[in-house]
């Protein structure tokens, strides 16, 4: 192919490319190094409330911000080097915490909470996503005709279902009086709050979760299962082996790129959580790394935004992406030079 033909059908991709993903990134790692504030000026302001014979005057020192011409607040950038990074991590409340091995402390920070909770949301559920994606693709594949149709449209149900109103049925079902937790109260006679306990919600969100994503890897899995070689299960099947160990043996190994495929997909996703701090209303529990970064960009009761905080923030996750991906790609690399 010429390299005329080659840039024309290249081109325009690379050009997306670099216009929706380079350049942010690369201007959120800009941000992260700089702080961006409004110029503020001191006033004396004096204020006067209507008397009997004479009126009553205050006066008082007020800092406002400085406007332009257009009438906008004048802002000034500096550059603060990893100072935002510290900030997101803790700064001296971290240091003095990790010298004194104090957990609870640390686990006080933001930034350590969300990623405790990331890291055990991601890592928690991946096992359950495979393996239950995997029990339905085989029990699909072993079906009838006549039901495999109606199998796979319900499987495919949580996983069509829009991920904020699937967390909310989820959290309808439990929280307050809920219809699972009236069953519940009227079974161990006792009064629930599932809400106000912290670890219950997190179960809820991992549920949650496993039960949104393994739609997914049950179609990834039930096509590979159509590739499988029928004459090495055939060859299994003669030798006496059994069910389980021509699903270990045989079938597994042949879903292998699935399993590392899925798992890259669901790091990637489950690490960026963020429908179900919002769906089950977490904030004050629970929260994931992404959604630090959008309490960052919140404004505060003046109207500003952390931006940099936001954008050290940002880049903290996705380096704990990298990091996450960084066996799987690894495995992926070594199948495909082998």
């Amino acid at each position: 192919m010429k390299f005329k033909t080659f840039a024309m059908f290249v081109g325009p991709s690379v050009f997306l490319m670099l216009l929706f993903i380079a350049f942010p990134l690369i201007t959120v790692l800009i941000n992260s190094f700089q702080v961006t504030q409004p110029v503020f000026t001191t006033q004396e302001i004096e204020t006067c409330t209507p008397g009997f014979l004479t009126q009553t005057c205050t006066t008082e020192v007020k800092t406002i911000p400085v406007l332009g011409d257009d009438g906008s607040p004048i802002t000034t950038t500096q550059w603060v080097g990893l100072s935002s990074y510290a900030n997101v991590l803790g700064g001296d409340r971290f240091t003095r915490a990790l010298a004194d091995l104090n957990m609870g402390a640390i686990l006080q920070i933001d930034f350590w909470k969300a990623l405790r909770f990331t890291l055990t949301f991601t890592l928690v559920t991946l096992p359950f996503v495979l393996g239950l994606g995997l029990a339905i693709a085989v029990v699909v594949n072993n079906a009838t005709k006549a039901v495999k149709g109606p199998v796979i449209f319900i499987s495919l149900l949580p996983f069509i279902i829009t991920p904020v109103i699937g967390a909310l049925s989820i959290r309808w079902l439990f929280y307050g009086d809920g219809i699972l937790t009236v069953w519940l109260e009227l079974w161990f006679d006792t009064d629930l709050s599932i809400a106000a306990n912290g670890w219950a919600v997190e179960f809820l969100m991992m549920f949650y979760r496993i039960w949104h994503v393994a739609p997914f890897a049950f179609v990834i899995f039930y096509a590979g299962l159509q590739t499988v070689n029928q004459d090495t299960l055939e060859s299994a099947i003669i030798d006496g082996a059994s069910r389980w160990e021509r699903l270990r043996f045989v079938v597994i190994p042949h879903l292998m790129p699935l399993i590392v495929f899925i798992t890259l997909i669901h790091l990637m996703d489950a690490y960026r959580a963020f429908e179900e701090v919002i769906g089950f209303s977490s904030e004050s529990q629970r929260i994931t790394l992404q959604y630090l970064t959008y309490d960052y960009l919140r404004p505060d009761d003046a109207g500003n935004r952390q931006i940099s905080s936001a954008s050290a923030s940002a880049m903290l996750t996705m380096i704990g992406v990298v990091i996450l991906l960084a066996a799987p790609l690894r495995r992926t690399w070594r199948d495909h030079r082998g």
